[in-house]
């Protein structure tokens, strides 16, 4: 971990186009993650940057700030099919935006991809630099592992790693 960025990598035994699709839906961010804050989303499968949809919201899993139940847009930065995806957050709570950004990229390997998870908040708007120390980061390197972990089971249940040696 950088001092504002955290990167996780995992094997996935899957192709990248079987795992950008639950990154480009809605519904696929809610059932791989691992924090718990999310609780539904609506909208359609991204295909651009600019895309969009909504995420339901309750940071009740992370005892860290009582907001609440709230929600959020996803605002799609970056989109490459089957390649890489990234997203900021905007909420009519939060203005300006904070400037965080997570993402995904995905590496053809043998056997399947290996994904690249990136959390970042090196751009975060300068209105919230002061509370930086006290907000970030949101999600730790551990809920990154294990949203992973759940897309792995999601996308290839009961497949081992790709390059992991058989017991």
């Amino acid at each position: 971990m950088t001092e504002r960025r955290i990167c996780v990598q995992r094997a996935i035994a899957a192709s990248p186009a079987v795992i950008f699709e639950v990154l480009a839906s809605p519904d696929g961010h809610v059932s791989i993650d691992a924090s718990g804050m999310l609780m539904s989303a609506a909208g359609d499968a991204v295909s651009a940057v600019g895309d969009r949809f909504s995420v339901k919201m309750d940071r009740e899993s992370l005892q860290d700030f009582p907001l609440g139940e709230y929600e959020v847009e996803v605002v799609i930065t970056r989109f490459e099919a089957d390649r890489a995806i990234a997203w900021g957050i905007e909420s009519a709570n939060l203005q300006p935006p904070i400037g965080h950004v997570y993402g995904y990229e995905l590496e053809t390997i043998e056997g399947g991809t290996l994904v690249t998870s990136t959390y970042d908040w090196t751009d975060v708007h300068p209105d919230w630099e002061a509370a930086v120390d006290a907000i970030f980061p949101v999600i730790s390197e551990t809920n990154l592992r294990a949203t992973l972990g759940i897309l792995a089971r999601t996308v290839a249940p009961g497949l081992g790693r790709p390059g992991a040696e058989e017991d």
